[in-house]
């Protein structure tokens, strides 16, 4: 691979995890704005995206289908870029998170209808929704774990445990309205998405 080439790879790394974060973000406030009667207290991320709702393509492809697909890579380029002495399984969790990441972006393609919540339709974003957190914080601790001894990564590691725990504990345990946890687990997740596109910076070490 050429110099130009591999910088500008290496910048798309560095940039993928913030530029996901932000659509996913301006996403939901923006289309959220535009509906006087959507309230983050009570309604799900899905009803922004659902059938028949304004805005809902914008929200689809802006909140959900893009940035999984950054998430997706971030993920995968952050498996190349373990250090070599990390345990085998912190290359599973990069896996494990790029799965969550797919997940996440399926919610754009099969959205709620708001119509027949029981329905088919519904139900498979649904089950999008629980594949992307149940593969999100199985992949945090698999990684977090295969990294903790490292020192250089120790901080990444600790990240990701965090993330692990919170998503874990807001979803075994009504600590909070359950939309509101939903928007929690969101910020764990893009937070994850954004440190793992940050350690470009990181040196590989044995």
């Amino acid at each position: 691979m050429n110099r130009p080439s591999a910088s500008r790879l290496a910048s798309l790394d560095r940039h993928a995890g913030w530029v996901a974060a932000a659509c996913c973000v301006a996403a939901l406030l923006g289309v959220a704005a535009a509906l006087p009667e959507f309230s983050h207290a009570q309604h799900p991320l899905g009803l922004l995206g659902a059938a028949g709702v304004p805005g809902a393509v914008l929200f689809n492809v802006l909140g959900f289908v893009v940035p999984g697909l950054l998430a997706a890579w971030v993920f995968v380029r952050l498996r190349g870029r373990l250090p070599v002495g990390a345990a085998r399984w912190a290359g599973i969790g990069c896996w494990m998170l790029a799965l969550s990441a797919l997940a996440f972006a399926a919610q754009g393609v099969w959205r709620l209808d708001p119509t027949d919540l029981d329905g088919p339709i519904s139900q498979r974003h649904a089950t999008m929704w629980l594949l992307w957190w149940l593969a999100f914080a199985a992949g945090a601790l698999v990684l977090g774990l295969g990294l903790l001894k490292d020192r250089v990564w120790r901080g990444v590691a600790v990240a990701f445990l965090v993330a692990f725990a919170v998503v874990v504990l807001l979803n075994a345990f009504p600590l909070l309205a359950g939309p509101i946890a939903q928007r929690v687990v969101l910020l764990a997740w893009l937070a994850c998405v954004i440190v793992a596109s940050r350690c470009g910076g990181i040196i590989r070490i044995a």
